[in-house]
């Protein structure tokens, strides 16, 4: 038996750019077939909807209600909610930090002002991961792709809020060069996508009892398998990556030399 699990959605009270409640996606997501779910709102640096220049403890109080929501609505419902949330570096790489809770994030304010390094050595040492998301998207508001090789523990391969299946494809090549375990997510921001479009997930073996159940099996490298798209992932060579690339190191300092023989 396999337990299916979303591992990147956003709610409207936390994230700027979603229009669901967190509560509003439960019912969608266990009809499916679902076992879970894990909020992965966009962080300090990233399009948050909590206004900045507020205490930290107010910040991150408000920040944690749209996993509240949902956390509230799975357990009447029955269904698994977890936490985690997604950070961007300089407007133009995006990473999910799965396995800290709001306890350790009220004593650590330094969250918001970490460098890659920082965020995957902390992280690491505190119990959790990262997993860089959609690492080939290409949109006018980013400009230019950043691969936090040295600074991740999985790569996001597949993701629904792609527009070009190509992303998917670079980006399933890359996890293979670097021998990293490879995620699904919808990076979803509306409840209506769930029955109107795709969406995406992790497979696993085991039901998870707590989000420290998900960093293992990533660091295990004991995914199960990825819900996509059939073909979603496939290369075929004649993907085109229009943007600077930039590779970065466990010190997050640009790599040079034979970084993109992946391409």
């Amino acid at each position: 038996m396999s337990y299916l699990y979303e591992t990147h959605l956003h709610t409207a009270y936390s994230s700027a750019c979603a229009v669901s409640k967190g509560s509003e996606y439960i019912r969608g997501y266990k009809a499916l077939g679902y076992s879970g779910l894990i909020v992965t709102d966009h962080f300090f640096n990233g399009n948050t909807a909590i206004r900045q220049g507020r205490s930290w403890r107010k910040w991150v109080e408000e920040f944690c209600r749209g996993y509240e929501e949902a956390r509230n609505e799975g357990e009447k419902q029955g269904f698994d909610v977890f936490f985690g949330w997604e950070e961007t570096f300089d407007g133009c790489d995006d990473y999910l930090v799965y396995g800290l809770d709001k306890a350790w994030l009220l004593e650590h304010p330094e969250a918001q002002s970490w460098t890659r390094g920082e965020q995957y050595r902390i992280v690491r040492a505190a119990g959790g991961c990262v997993v860089q998301a959609h690492p080939f998207r290409q949109h006018n508001y980013i400009r230019k792709i950043i691969l936090s090789s040295g600074c991740v523990d999985a790569v996001e391969a597949a993701n629904a809020g792609n527009h070009e299946q190509s992303y998917d494809a670079l980006a399933m090549r890359y996890a293979r060069h670097l021998q990293l375990p490879v995620t699904a997510g919808s990076d979803i921001h509306e409840a209506r996508q769930l029955y109107e479009g795709t969406v995406f997930g992790v497979y696993l073996d085991r039901k998870l009892d707590n989000i420290s159940g998900y960093v293992e099996v990533i660091l295990k490298n004991s995914i199960a398998g990825i819900k996509t798209t059939p073909g979603r992932c496939d290369f075929h060579g004649d993907e085109k990556v229009s943007l600077p690339v930039e590779v970065r190191d466990q010190n997050d300092c640009r790599r040079t030399g034979s970084t993109y023989k992946f391409f």
